[in-house]
């Protein structure tokens, strides 16, 4: 493997956790490499594939990464295919033939693709040695960027004989790792995680007052920041009005958002990757594997949903290793946004005995149905929402595919109790979106060292009590404590020689305690020794859990 990793590749020695990942693959186990962006996590598949028998697959999400990794294999010799609506008749018949003839070492296709029974057939003769899924937290119904269409990939998997898995994502939590585990059928997963910490990040915070007040600070922080940068909004409204204001005032602004047309979204893409544009004001449609690693800056206008998107959006800094700034304006009222997009996005208990309905219908005196045949039935259901209600009443035994993914309905009655069970795993999963949203918040408000709050949510350990880089560490507050009325420690804690933690005790999400000079109140969040607590509807703070006492 050494003379293949110098001569082929290039690398002298592997990255941390790179020969664990590659061992694992090599022998045959599933397995799932968390690994920060940027530790090279693609060479983990590379090497295997052109060391295994059969083809491997690689499933991306995004035809642009598809395109930039399929050019970067192709570079040291890897023959390799992809396929995916890019292309032209005359290169996918290309590329299919390719894989046909057992051509292509890797191959490159989005989930949509692998999931469709033209596309498996292509490779009823030739043999698959490993299937990757690229952005595997895009599989998780905890994660905080699920994409329905990963939900078909377990049934395309085994269509094509069961190959081992290799998943590869730069965060997860416990949840979203088991979650990743369960969607994929891996019941022997071997997670190697390197970590997430990246020193070379700097955390800050900057609390606001009003809308106004946010988008000054935002406008301040672009023109003094040196460098490329990103900025970040929850919305279309408050990105197009921060780019207006940007362009306005002379900066080299580039804008990107889910409502553009494609030609629009190429366009501004390209602008900002070549250099032609300075910063890019965006809605978290964009950066998935955007590799941009001379990023210097990356800001948050509105406070996101969770603490897992926050990480991977801000990640996308500081990619060469030099230093870079992390920065969320938070606005209290912006947290309403996140309220708003939870509160409609679970399917209810009508709309999955609605889709089995149409599903009895479809089925009465055929064996089968396909997807596009049940989504013409239930016109109403979006497409993702739709794939997702699916998902569910497969997992409730109402309807299982065959090796071609059609549907087919099972047999036996469908009783109303079964549809409310299955509605309350959205309604399980709206309530830890909530309690993600609220630790957020508490990151938000927190004085405490913002990188150790990050390892804490995703269950990592530092060797340090404070990264001495981030906001609070450099310049520490008053108090442990949001902006308001702050709760002080009888004996502050000096930076230079931080005290012992005092254990905290045990709270419950959703527990009553109290506080003094406060009244009752319900824990929302817990990290650590800091415990989050909802007062009224207005009013929701972050304390150190020894000032904090169970009702």
């Amino acid at each position: 493997m050494r003379t293949l990793l110098h001569t082929v590749f290039g690398v002298d020695r592997l990255r941390e956790g790179q020969q664990q990942v590659i061992d694992s693959v090599l022998a045959g186990r599933d397995t799932l490499a968390i690994m920060p962006t940027g530790s090279g996590k693609s060479l983990c598949y590379q090497i295997p594939s052109t060391m295994l028998p059969g083809a491997t697959i690689v499933v991306s999400p995004l035809i642009a990464l598809m395109k930039d990794q399929l050019e970067k294999v192709t570079e040291v010799g890897i023959n390799a295919a992809q396929v995916n609506s890019n292309l032209s008749r005359a290169e996918e018949r290309a590329a299919l033939e390719s894989i046909r003839n057992k051509f292509s070492e890797i191959v490159f296709c989005t989930p949509e693709r692998l999931t469709t029974p033209d596309f498996l057939a292509v490779f009823d003769n030739t043999p698959v040695s490993l299937v990757v899924i690229d952005e595997a937290h895009c599989i998780s119904q905890w994660g905080h960027d699920f994409r329905p269409a990963y939900l078909e990939l377990a049934a395309a998997i085994r269509a094509l004989g069961r190959p081992p898995i290799l998943a590869l994502t730069a965060t997860a939590t416990q949840d979203v790792i088991d979650d990743i585990g369960r969607q994929l059928g891996c019941f022997e997963l071997h997670v190697v995680n390197t970590g997430v910490y990246r020193a070379n990040l700097r955390y800050r915070v900057r609390q606001t007052t009003n809308a106004a007040e946010r988008d000054e600070q935002a406008l301040r922080l672009v023109r003094r920041s040196e460098g490329v940068g990103i900025v970040y909004g929850s919305t279309v409204k408050a990105v197009e009005e921060l780019y207006g204001k940007l362009r306005d005032a002379g900066e080299s602004v580039a804008c990107y958002h889910g409502q553009l047309a494609a030609r629009e979204r190429k366009e501004s893409q390209e602008l900002f990757m070549s250099g032609a544009r300075r910063v890019m004001v965006a809605t978290n449609a964009f950066g998935m594997g955007i590799d941009k690693q001379d990023t210097r800056f990356v800001i948050h206008m509105q406070v996101p949903a969770s603490l897992e998107a926050y990480y991977q959006e801000s990640g996308r800094a500081g990619r060469d290793g030099l230093p870079a700034e992390c920065t969320l304006l938070y606005l209290q009222d912006d947290k309403r946004v996140q309220q708003f997009f939870l509160a409609k996005s679970h399917p209810s208990a009508a709309e999955l005995l609605a889709i089995h309905a149409a599903a009895r219908k479809l089925s009465n005196g055929r064996a089968s149905f396909n997807f596009d045949e049940i989504r013409a039935a239930v016109p109403e259901i979006a497409p993702s929402r739709l794939k997702v209600c699916l998902k569910l009443l497969k997992d409730g035994r109402l309807l299982r595919q065959n090796r071609k993914l059609a549907y087919l309905l099972r047999p036996g009655e469908a009783k109303a109790a079964l549809f409310a069970r299955l509605e309350q795993v959205y309604a399980d999963k709206h309530e830890r979106d909530r309690a993600a949203l609220e630790q957020m918040v508490a990151y938000a408000q927190s004085g405490y060292c913002r990188w150790n709050l990050l390892l804490d949510y995703f269950g990592d350990r530092a060797d340090f009590e404070r990264c001495g880089n981030c906001d609070n560490c450099l310049s520490p507050p008053v108090a442990m404590d949001a902006p308001g009325q702050p709760i002080e420690p009888d004996e502050p804690v000096a930076p230079e020689a931080p005290a012992p933690a005092t254990p905290a005790p045990l709270f419950a999400v959703g527990s009553r305690v109290k506080v003094p000079k406060f009244d009752v109140g319900t824990v929302r969040a817990v990290a650590g020794d800091k415990i989050t607590i909802e007062f009224s509807e207005n009013l929701t703070k972050t304390f150190m859990a020894e000032f904090v006492e169970v009702v």
